[in-house]
């Protein structure tokens, strides 16, 4: 288990009037990076007072998928960028994964990564490591001099590529089971892929676009819950996207095998009805399935077979989008919009409550990614890592919104509902009044 340390000394706070998971009203004392105290009319001489009436108290976000870019593609986003962003959205801990340039592959990249985010103060950043060197899907990447790096690795990914090669896949999972790791797998099979630009359905036909179908995705989880079976080892299944992939990993996990799978916010909200228009904010991969997928993915992530929400946060320079539609990238931003998409998707359709929004996008992501000091409850002694949540009512999401470097952002000009007003990372202030401080724990 892992923890990182943090370079501010966090002053008092006391919290007043906050509703921890939407319950009753308490005052919260912060001191020394911890919650001291929990109570009614609260008093601490000298510390800094924050209202937080009509507020609902979560714990600290954990994102277990979140693209940085840093090093190589700092034209699109920073690690200090997308720390800024993830504080803005509630979030107090990042998955960093591997596609960067070198690829974090080896113990010196992933340990720079962990530097880089301790360096910016907003959020712990734990870095993903490759699968395979240079996410080529041909030979291992050094997972145990990463797992035994001061960034201590647990997490093992070749996202962005499906870890094809099924002896390959096999000898990861075997791997891993040594430090306790787990190997989170872009299922998408590439030959059924080749040349797809969106979802295969009545609107790819509609629109003359390559299809890209569910069983390229369903068709890679169903060999890899196999695989883990028959091997004893802990398979994490990244932005499942189809209703056939839910149905798989419901099977999977009543026969017992150590499989964990995820669901991005906007796989939970949009479908490929938005491609009509041909905007490539609308573009990702997986790509935007059909209404019946959506409401697939919304029951699994209700009734537990979907353990967590992982952004897929994807920063793309305007160059990269700004063109026809079989030339952009795939990728959206999600850092600051996600906890208000999962608010309309799943709150206010009462498919989840509070409760179950900080399970699924605190303490189940902490726990699969095997870190400890993030995801932990609002009680006293933990460290104080939360966000102060206003449920208002919905009002349009605009580039202010956005406080990363890209702004692919499929949610411009969309109504979301709630507002992050307040953001603690271990008692240092990196949000107040909804606004990133410019120096984390430093405001006026």
């Amino acid at each position: 288990m892992m923890s990182a340390p943090h370079p501010v000394t966090p002053a008092p706070l006391l919290i007043r009037g906050a509703a921890p998971l939407a319950g009753e009203r308490v005052d919260m004392l912060i001191e020394d990076g911890v919650i001291a105290e929990i109570g009614s009319g609260l008093r601490r001489p000298g510390a800094t007072v924050i209202d937080a009436d009509g507020l609902i108290a979560l714990p600290g976000l954990v994102d277990l998928h979140t693209h940085l870019r840093e090093p190589g593609f700092e034209h699109a986003e920073t690690v200090l960028t997308g720390s800024r962003a993830a504080a803005a959205g509630g979030y107090t801990t990042v998955f960093a994964m591997p596609n960067t340039s070198p690829v974090a592959d080896t113990a010196g990249v992933v340990e720079q990564e962990l530097a880089l985010g301790e360096a910016a103060g907003y959020v712990t950043v734990q870095p993903i490591g490759a699968v395979t060197v240079g996410q080529r899907g041909e030979s291992l990447a050094e997972l145990g001099a990463m797992a035994h790096s001061r960034a201590k690795v647990r997490v093992f990914s070749d996202d962005g590529f499906c870890v094809w090669d099924p002896l390959i896949m096999r000898r990861a999972l075997e791997y891993v089971k040594a430090f306790d790791g787990v190997i989170a797998q872009h299922a998408q099979d590439p030959r059924l892929t080749e040349g797809a630009q969106m979802n295969e359905g009545a609107v790819s036909a509609e629109l003359g676009l390559a299809g890209w179908p569910a069983v390229a995705e369903e068709s890679i989880i169903a060999r890899d819950v196999l695989l883990a079976e028959h091997v004893g080892s802990r398979l994490h299944v990244c932005h499942l996207s189809t209703a056939g992939s839910v149905d798989i990993i419901r099977w999977a996990k009543r026969r017992g095998v150590a499989v964990t799978a995820e669901v991005t916010p906007h796989h939970l909200l949009l479908t490929d009805e938005l491609v009509r228009g041909y905007d490539a904010r609308y573009k990702v991969n997986p790509p935007l399935r059909r209404d019946e997928d959506v409401q697939a993915v919304r029951e699994g992530l209700a009734d537990g077979t979907i353990d967590i929400v992982a952004t897929d946060h994807a920063p793309h320079p305007a160059e990269a989008k700004a063109c026809e539609w079989q030339a952009a990238a795939n990728g959206m931003v999600g850092l600051e919009s996600a906890l208000r998409v999962v608010h309309e998707a799943m709150v206010d359709t009462g498919m989840l409550g509070w409760d179950d929004v900080a399970r699924v996008m605190s303490a189940a992501p902490a726990r699969i990614g095997r870190l400890a000091g993030a995801g932990t409850p609002l009680s006293e002694g933990e460290p104080a890592s939360l966000t102060l949540y206003d449920p208002a009512a919905p009002r349009p999401f605009t580039t202010a919104d956005l406080r990363g470097r890209s702004e692919n952002s499929p949610y411009l000009g969309r109504a979301l509902p709630g507002e992050v007003r307040v953001t603690l990372h271990r008692g240092v202030l990196t949000v107040i009044d909804g606004d990133v401080l410019e120096t984390p724990g430093v405001h006026a």
